[in-house]
């Protein structure tokens, strides 16, 4: 059963990681890599003189940050409100509407997003005017694409994400909620020292896996929502590497980019288990 899956990894994950020592040639596709000439660290050097090197960076560290900022409790306070729900019907009937825009794929999510978002026709906007404000351009203004981006990752996520956490609330011994009750606590007692502590490993294996992914900001939706007009506030790592590699088959230079990114990335969750040791006795290794 586990074989597809480490085939999986080998053939997509580890296989192309040879391609990285592009990074450090001036690629020529079609002298490949064993014609290509070595330079060295040139377009990491490159990237950094780059005078929108900080924009780039600056947009997807903060997308990242609010992402985990907002987006990794999110599922946690979801998983912690169903847990209290004690009519099951409705409980379920919750919990499939909740799961449901993590099958969306991005390209239907921007488009739902375009639809209510217009400032013609779209639902918001129609509200926005009713009660006698101006339509907004959300689209076309900068300073509303984190909190778009932001909000509607959280809205597409929140559900799924509650699936683990939900799961963790199972192997709570029911033993400890009885004795609390005995003790007097309610339902936020009970929540508080009893639910929140059993779950607590859960939550920190997971924030310390996020800590990697937070500057992994999804291509695609960016992508799709993302103009010339926004750009100071949209234009991140995997747009920019777009760009770069493939409309303008600058190889090498994407490449630079990308494992600058992937080593931040990888120092983040190494430095976040190491503090996980240190205070408590939950890490990933």
């Amino acid at each position: 059963m586990f074989a597809p899956v480490l085939l999986y990894f080998i053939l997509f994950k580890y296989v192309p990681m040879f391609g990285i020592v592009i990074s450090f040639m001036d690629y020529n596709l079609f002298k490949g890599i064993t014609g290509s000439e070595w330079v060295g660290f040139k377009y990491y050097a490159q990237f950094f003189e780059n005078r929108d090197a900080f924009v780039i960076i600056k947009n997807t560290v903060l997308l990242g940050a609010y992402k985990l900022l907002f987006g990794f409790p999110a599922p946690i306070v979801l998983a912690l409100l169903l847990n209290e729900l004690r009519h099951a019907i409705f409980k379920r009937f919750v919990q499939t509407v909740s799961y449901l825009p993590h099958f969306l794929s991005n390209v239907v999510v921007a488009s739902m997003l375009i639809m209510l978002l217009s400032p013609s026709t779209g639902w918001v906007n129609r509200i926005i005017e009713g009660l006698g404000f101006p339509a907004i351009s959300f689209l076309q203004e900068s300073e509303w694409f984190r909190s778009i981006y932001v909000l509607s990752e959280i809205w597409q996520q929140v559900g799924w994400g509650s699936i683990l956490y939900l799961a963790a609330i199972t192997t709570i011994d029911p033993q400890l909620y009885e004795a609390a009750r005995m003790d007097g606590a309610g339902r936020w007692k009970q929540t508080l020292h009893v639910t929140l502590p059993g779950i607590a490993a859960t939550v920190v294996i997971m924030f310390i896996l996020q800590i990697g992914h937070a500057l992994e900001i999804g291509f695609e939706k960016v992508f799709l929502l993302s103009n010339a007009a926004t750009y100071d506030t949209s234009d991140v790592i995997a747009t920019y590497v777009y760009r770069v590699g493939i409309l303008q088959g600058g190889f090498s230079y994407a490449t630079a980019i990308d494992l600058f990114m992937g080593v931040i990335g990888f120092l983040l969750v190494y430095a976040t288990n190491q503090l996980s040791r240190r205070l408590g006795e939950t890490s990933l290794w």
